[in-house]
């Protein structure tokens, strides 16, 4: 597998190799990601068992859905991080959760996060930081609440006390100024 000078392999041969089903890629794409990916996880549930459990689900999505995976929406990680937003809340909606913490408020566990329990990936090898940088700071709040801590739109309009029209505004303007650093849109 061929690497770029940092030994970052490029996005769209990455994706290439994903969709030909070359496995060692999905190696490639576990070693690279999977700290990330479980860092949004963990962040949205507060179990390491189920937060591992989850990963590996995302894992297989990943593998599964792939051809569905479309490069002039966004970056193969947004897509990644969106998959895995998804199965963390679908997970702790599901009855399997409910019925081990009946008397737990699954709320609480959505934003109850230990820091020392974080595993976070070098965000210079995937260029969070970097992008991150071009938003100002109203909006980057606003992004950070929705992709890194799995906050919806209403529930950073009340922790926050920011008017929800606000929130939308912000986050839309966030998006539209990533795409245009991107070149998408």
């Amino acid at each position: 597998m061929s690497k770029s000078k940092q030994g970052i392999l490029d996005q769209d041969q990455l994706v290439q190799r994903l969709k030909a089903r070359d496995k060692s890629a999905l190696s490639y794409l576990y070693d690279n990601y999977s700290a990330a990916i479980y860092g949004a996880i963990s962040r949205i549930i507060n179990d390491e068992d189920v937060a591992e459990e989850v990963l590996q689900d995302a894992f297989m999505k990943y593998w599964d859905k792939i051809g569905s995976y479309d490069d002039s929406k966004g970056r193969l990680f947004t897509w990644m991080l969106n998959l895995a937003r998804n199965l963390s809340i679908d997970k702790l909606r599901s009855k399997e959760i409910k019925k081990t913490k009946k008397t737990d408020d699954i709320s609480t566990n959505v934003y109850n996060v230990e820091n020392e329990n974080l595993i976070y990936q070098n965000e210079e090898s995937i260029g969070v930081k970097d992008l991150m940088k071009n938003l100002r700071e109203e909006e980057r709040k606003i992004v950070e609440m929705v992709y890194f801590k799995g906050y919806t739109q209403s529930e950073i309009a009340d922790e926050t006390g920011i008017p929800l029209g606000t929130v939308k505004t912000r986050l839309r303007m966030a998006l539209k100024n990533l795409r245009s650093v991107l070149g998408v849109g």
